[in-house]
């Protein structure tokens, strides 16, 4: 399979590519990764997993494709998708990475808000379903915020833990209150990460980049409510974002509605141990089956 790889990689870019030694890199439990090298130092990064998983693979790269686009934010440069032998792959530029300190993360924060106000983006979705984790996301382009969350976000997800036998309540019910707390919200369209945790960006020495994107056009404060519900941003990053771009009255109500896709996610992904969490946020936000 590497020399498979080599050659792919030879063609894209037009070099001359033996890989010579490969290292796995820790930090998902998704699939495998590596760094990959040749005899002149030419490195990348190296993600493989079954080749069912190549539409994972592609999503994500058409993600940082479009995140690139600004060029406000630092992300991976993608050079290969595709299939190897049996496998799938996808290969990036390999940037070694290490936590944010305070200046970098207040640098990420501003990068991040003119990031965000980049776009002329009228409608919230994306062209293409993509993924978040190795979870379908639905991104069917509507023109209100609340119709799109409700739906695509919160609705698909309790739909996809009902199917597991999971059950929070009336969907329908939670849908429609989902779309009452954010009635009359209508955010500036935003290029999202998407699934901005703080394992998903870090310092690089070219500066702050992110990765691993989940990537439609929606409400800013939703990347920003994900940073907050597993820790780890500096507050710093804060400061910068709202340095260049406050938030919007009204974000501290909204950002629990925000994180409950992702611990629904959670929970359709890991099962037990969100379970109570997913039961808590919604008794919080009155959206349960109480």
């Amino acid at each position: 399979m590497w020399h498979a790889l080599s050659v792919h990689l030879s063609d894209q870019l037009n070099i001359d590519f033996e890989i010579t030694e490969k290292t796995p890199v820790s930090g998902g439990d998704i699939h495998d990764a590596y760094c990959v090298s040749d005899d002149k130092a030419q490195r990348f990064f190296v993600k493989i997993n079954e080749r069912e998983c190549l539409p994972v693979f592609e999503a994500e790269a058409e993600a940082l494709r479009q995140l690139a686009i600004s060029e406000q934010i630092q992300v991976p440069q993608v050079h290969y998708v595709g299939p190897v032998k049996d496998q799938a792959a996808l290969v990036l530029s390999y940037l070694p990475i290490k936590p944010l300190d305070d200046t970098q993360a207040y640098l990420l924060g501003q990068h991040l808000a003119r990031h965000h106000r980049w776009g002329e983006q009228v409608e919230y979705g994306f062209d293409d379903d993509n993924y978040i984790g190795m979870t379908e996301q639905r991104n069917c382009w509507h023109r209100k915020w609340c119709q799109f969350f409700a739906e695509q976000r919160i609705g698909w997800q309790l739909q996809l833990a009902a199917e597991k036998g999971l059950h929070f309540g009336d969907i329908e019910a939670i849908i429609q209150g989902v779309k009452l707390a954010l009635a009359g919200h209508t955010p500036k369209p935003s290029l999202l990460h998407g699934d901005l945790w703080h394992g998903n960006a870090g310092l690089s020495v070219n500066g702050p980049v992110v990765f691993d994107p989940a990537s439609y056009w929606g409400d800013r404060e939703t990347d920003i409510a994900l940073t907050e519900l597993f820790g780890g941003f500096p507050e710093s990053f804060y400061n910068g974002y709202h340095a260049e771009w406050p938030l919007d009255e009204g974000y501290q109500q909204r950002k629990d509605i925000y994180n409950l896709y992702h611990v629904l996610n959670h929970v359709n992904l890991f099962g037990g141990p969100y379970l109570t969490k997913t039961e808590q946020l919604l008794d919080k936000l009155s959206l349960g089956s109480q």
